[in-house]
């Protein structure tokens, strides 16, 4: 069920970027006259098909494209066959070029609406729920294995960005943090200011050691919670409430550390030493081969909620749809540089697919589909022949020299980019296949 939840939601999502991109152009095609022969999400063969009025509308059984056929135009069809005979006024070819232009970037421009009003309705919906700097500053940090060879310590205070002071803990860990140019932290560390840089490549080495968590996490007090019937914590007699600060001769006022402990203690009787009511006592516990005590932790870090209006809303959801696009093109022009490498850095729909995860969660699922709208907006935007920003190179091109490039011209260039558009979607599917082994 995993794997089919995983399938699904890809292919939901991936429908409703595509055809929408898709209607962008045929919406404004439309506006100016031009006659479009059909719209398709997905490739054949054809899994269903109607017509209206001039234009096919159809379903393909491969769902991973989609595409707009507009009279005169040369596209991914490669049909120039009516590009013989004179331009008819219903054709692309036929009209004005900035309306030409503005049919070129109509996909884009839905793309980019549509993960805006995503993440708009999101912000509208759920507000944010977030950990402060300050409450997390109470405690520091702890960083793993990769944060420590960042040169993170235990109890670390994060005191800013880039020289900017920041509210939410979140933050730290923002991609366009890891991903800007000579990006830093500062933090407080035994009453003294440390200066922590970020490589270059930092975010590489993060993808490669995915599912071990956040390079740095908050020290997290805690009293005991829920105790399970029959487990070490409840015949040690711990209750809601305790705060246990010793185990095994090592403090554990931390979360972190008691589960360290637990750990290095499986299957193994331990005194606990606790605070219940003001008062320090000791008892002893089976530990299970598991690692565990057997409650549930009471985490003791402040989280904080902010509820927006609808235009409070609109005005975060743009600004976080404006840092999706920032991210990509920081990341591409690192990958142009050599500073992160293309294999790492690249994915298919294998993984574009598993970063849905196997669990349907429509707040995840929409998310995800509001970044991935606003990626295919960028993507698209890249003056690769074949894409939409090659089509908007060669009219931007006639309208700054008043001169048009030929068909010839158009058709060779096409070529080229569809070449070039199946060898990286060839190298990624490989790219994605060699990292799952």
């Amino acid at each position: 069920m995993g794997i089919l939840a995983m399938i699904v939601q890809f292919l939901l999502g991936l429908s409703i970027i595509v055809g929408l991109h898709e209607l962008g152009h045929l919406l404004f095609a439309k506006l100016f006259g031009m006659r479009v022969e059909s719209y398709a999400i997905g490739f054949p063969p054809k899994l269903f098909r109607f017509t209206w009025g001039e234009t096919e509308y159809s379903v393909g059984a491969i769902p991973l494209g989609g595409a707009v056929k507009i009279a005169g135009m040369i596209d991914e069809s490669l049909d120039t066959a009516s590009l013989a005979r004179t331009p008819q006024p219903w054709e692309f070819r036929a009209k004005p070029a900035w309306q030409r232009l503005v049919v070129m970037l109509g996909g884009i421009f839905f793309n980019m609406i549509s993960g805006i009003l995503i993440y708009t309705a999101l912000t509208f919906a759920l507000g944010d729920i977030y950990l402060p700097k300050k409450e997390v500053n109470k405690h520091g940090i702890v960083p793993n294995a990769i944060g420590s060879s960042l040169g993170f310590q235990e109890g670390d205070q994060i005191i800013n960005i880039n020289g900017r002071d920041f509210e939410k803990f979140a933050d730290v860990l923002k991609p366009y943090t890891l991903l800007a140019a000579n990006s830093y932290y500062t933090v407080l560390r035994n009453g003294e200011m440390v200066r922590i840089d970020i490589p270059a490549d930092f975010i590489e080495k993060l993808s490669e050691l995915k599912g071990q968590g956040d390079f740095v996490t908050p020290r997290v007090p805690f009293t005991v919670g829920q105790v399970q019937q029959q487990s070490g914590a409840a015949q040690a007699g711990l209750q809601p409430g305790d705060q246990i600060v010793e185990v095994a001769g090592r403090v554990t006022v931390y979360f972190h550390q008691l589960q360290e402990t637990l750990e290095e203690n499986a299957g193994k009787q331990v005194l606990i030493r606790y605070v219940r009511a003001g008062v320090t006592q000791a008892t002893t516990a089976e530990v299970s081969e598991a690692g565990k005590l057997g409650f549930q932790p009471k985490m003791l870090l402040a989280y904080e909620k902010r509820s927006y209006s609808i235009g409070q809303s609109i005005a975060v959801g743009t600004l976080r749809a404006f840092e999706v696009i920032r991210t990509n093109v920081v990341a591409l022009g690192k990958v142009l540089v050599g500073q992160l490498s293309p294999t790492k850095s690249l994915s298919g729909p294998i993984g574009i697919a598993q970063v849905f995860g196997k669990s349907f969660d429509w707040i995840q699922f929409w998310n995800i589909t509001g970044f991935l709208s606003l990626a295919l907006a960028f993507t698209n935007l890249l003056p690769i022949p074949a894409l939409d920003g090659g089509h908007t190179v060669w009219i931007m091109y006639e309208m700054v020299t008043g001169r048009r490039p030929s068909d010839k011209f158009l058709e060779t260039a096409q070529k080229i980019g569809m070449g070039i558009l199946l060898f990286l979607i060839g190298y990624a599917v490989v790219n994605d296949l060699y990292k799952l082994l």
